[in-house]
């Protein structure tokens, strides 16, 4: 091969190379899609305040590759105004170790908490669940009757963006326990107490029969005084105190996650961390879901027939606001009969 046809060689080489590699630099790149049947399947929020609440499956992802960006953008109140008390940053207790019901002090559960700053309604960024902080209370966020807040949602991936506009927040006022006997809107009582959660076996002292749950009222009490604990509290029909120790084989040690134990002829009391359950997870204090605590009562009898009956009642509760609380059973009907009456 001469010198020339090996140059022309050479440079029908270099051509294909330089044209391979301009026909690749404009191939695009591979870039994620952002379908237009992805959206929120919820647009109307309505947390309960003082409390953590989770909104869960509350988009649709649709044809859009994951993961997505979410972000709240345009929150304002329901007249256009700024809304500084959802864009401002707060201090919020978050968990920085997991909470698994073993913790053998108030102090074991509080290392495992810290402070970070956070607006009071976030949105997770790559799920697009929302968040409603238990910082947050009707002292400065506006609850309901008051049409609250709109606001606007950011949605994007390499494949672009999209806004949906108009999502509405609407939260209630505070309740500080559950199951509550106060309205959802105006937050005044509408009752004087709940019913038991579960009881079974309890006889009547005076007439002999079985109560039911109409026959007991639950009533949840907070005095000012400093400090953080929990009580449990019985009463007859006059309000006279019944004691404790005659719910005698009651499981005390292990009634609720608290610690310190005074227990005497007029209650029983623990030092506790709120909120009650600290997290929804279950646990041996928890009912199986972990959404509740529990709290049951328990003692045996003779009953007819020297039949030993095993009696109960309890009930299934949240407290979400710190402080000291009585929970008070009100036998309000008639006193229960014991093992000894």
């Amino acid at each position: 091969m001469n010198n020339k046809k090996y140059s022309s060689l050479i440079g029908l080489v270099l051509l294909s190379i330089l044209f391979i590699t301009a026909c690749k630099k404009n191939i695009p790149d591979e870039r994620l899609s952002l379908g237009s049947d992805s959206q929120f399947i919820v647009n109307n929020y309505q947390p309960i305040l003082g409390r953590n609440t989770l909104f869960s499956d509350n988009f649709y992802v649709g044809s859009s590759s994951v993961p997505l960006n979410f972000k709240i953008v345009n929150m304002r109140r329901f007249t256009g105004e700024p809304a500084p008390e959802l864009t401002e940053f707060f201090p919020v207790q978050v968990w920085k170790s997991a909470y698994d019901g073993t913790e053998k002090s108030i102090a074991e559960i509080e290392a495992k908490r810290k402070l970070e700053n956070h607006q009071l309604f976030e949105i997770r960024e790559h799920s697009g669940q929302f968040l409603m902080w238990s910082k947050a209370n009707s002292n400065f966020v506006k609850v309901q009757p008051d049409s609250g807040y709109v606001f606007d949602v950011e949605v994007s991936n390499s494949g672009g963006r999209r806004y949906y506009k108009d999502l509405k927040l609407r939260p209630f006022k505070e309740r500080p326990f559950e199951p509550s006997y106060s309205d959802l809107t105006t937050g005044q009582g509408t009752n004087t107490g709940v019913y038991p959660s579960i009881m079974g076996n309890i006889r009547g002292e005076k007439t002999g029969r079985y109560l039911n749950p109409t026959d007991i009222e639950i009533q949840f009490k907070k005095n000012n005084a400093p400090g953080n604990s929990l009580s449990f509290k019985f009463v007859d029909t006059l309000q006279q105190v019944i004691d404790p120790n005659k719910f005698a084989t009651t499981d005390w040690a292990n009634l609720v996650h608290g610690f310190n134990m005074v227990k005497n002829s007029d209650s029983v009391k623990y030092d506790v961390a709120y909120p009650i359950p600290l997290a929804p997870f279950p646990t041996k204090y928890t009912t199986s879901s972990g959404g509740q605590a529990k709290a049951y009562f328990r003692y045996d009898r003779q009953g007819f027939g020297n039949v030993r009956e095993s009696a109960l009642v309890g009930m299934n509760f949240n407290i979400f606001e710190q402080g000291n609380w009585t929970i008070i059973f009100w036998f309000k009907t008639e006193r229960p009969k014991f093992i000894n009456d």
